[in-house]
């Protein structure tokens, strides 16, 4: 990785300082555009407040800066207000309706790769006022670009989200062979969802698909995390501005999102009814 990289790396392991209690780093990306994962990125920190967790969500997509959006939410100031040093970050983290607080990005975010070593010790600093969080999870801009990668070599562990859609398949493996060839880091755990799945076979058989191919021909171990339901209320959700875990907290989608949260902590979900146990067995099957 470049040199700018590597600041941005060591300014994210800045955000706990204090050693008896980690803050940790999920960095949730994708191949390609529309699959979904800024929506899955809110859902889940909602899903870790109720394993008892704060949560925050740094929006970190510098060209489509859209969590604020997606929660009806309009941020007077965001992160290019903190790197201009016009703000501090306690000005600019947002607390929701949801239990979560996210930290509104700008195209302006760009700049953090490129300050000069005043300007990142001071956002060094800006950043150690999120280390009360239990957890950060950081949207990114879907693709390859730098500053993604930058985020995904940062992580302690990497979400790739796609569809069973042919294109985002493709593009969900190149995403993943760059991360293979890029990324110098041999403890990176990176794991796969699927999202919008119509069944639970046809999420198996996409991530069989993925799981296999990165195996074989790029030797990596790709841990299946789950999968989503595509579900009509996701559709209803966003059109409220609202996200669907809090407009149908007992849906399957929801159910879903559960699961995947308490398998990222090692917790087994059993709340909800025949829906969760079934969910709970086809998440947790491996791969051979």
């Amino acid at each position: 990785m470049s040199d700018q990289a590597e600041a941005l790396r060591e300014m994210m392991k800045s955000v706990s300082p204090n050693k008896e209690k980690k803050t940790r780093i999920i960095t949730v990306t994708s191949g390609k555009g529309g699959v979904g994962k800024t929506n899955l990125s809110i859902n889940l920190a909602i899903a870790y407040t109720k394993l008892g967790k704060k949560a925050i969500v740094m929006d970190a997509d510098l060209g489509l800066a859209n969590v604020n959006v997606v929660l009806g939410v309009i941020p007077k100031y965001n992160l290019y207000h903190v790197v201009r040093k016009q703000k501090s970050m306690h000005d600019i983290i947002l607390d929701t309706n949801y239990g979560i607080q996210i930290v509104a990005g700008a195209s302006g975010f760009s700049k953090i790769v490129n300050l000069s070593e005043d300007e990142r010790k001071s956002f060094i600093h800006e950043l150690q006022a999120l280390s009360y969080a239990d957890v950060i999870i950081i949207d990114t801009s879907a693709g390859v670009s730098g500053n993604v990668l930058s985020f995904v070599e940062a992580a302690d562990d990497v979400l790739i989200v796609t569809t069973p859609e042919p294109t985002a398949i493709t593009d969900a493996y190149g995403l993943i062979k760059i991360m293979s060839t890029e990324i110098d880091n041999q403890d990176m755990s990176l794991k796969l969802i699927i999202n919008r799945a119509q069944s639970v076979t046809e999420a198996k058989r996409v991530q069989q698909r993925i799981v296999s191919i990165a195996g074989q021909f790029l030797n990596l171990k790709l841990d299946y995390l789950g999968f989503v339901y595509d579900d009509p209320i996701v559709a209803q959700a966003v059109r409220r501005q609202i996200p669907f875990m809090a407009l149908e907290p007992n849906g399957r989608v929801a159910e879903c999102v559960m699961h995947i949260a308490s398998r990222l902590e090692n917790l087994e979900y059993k709340e909800g009814s025949g829906m969760a146990r079934l969910l709970r067995r086809f998440m947790s099957q491996k791969v051979e």
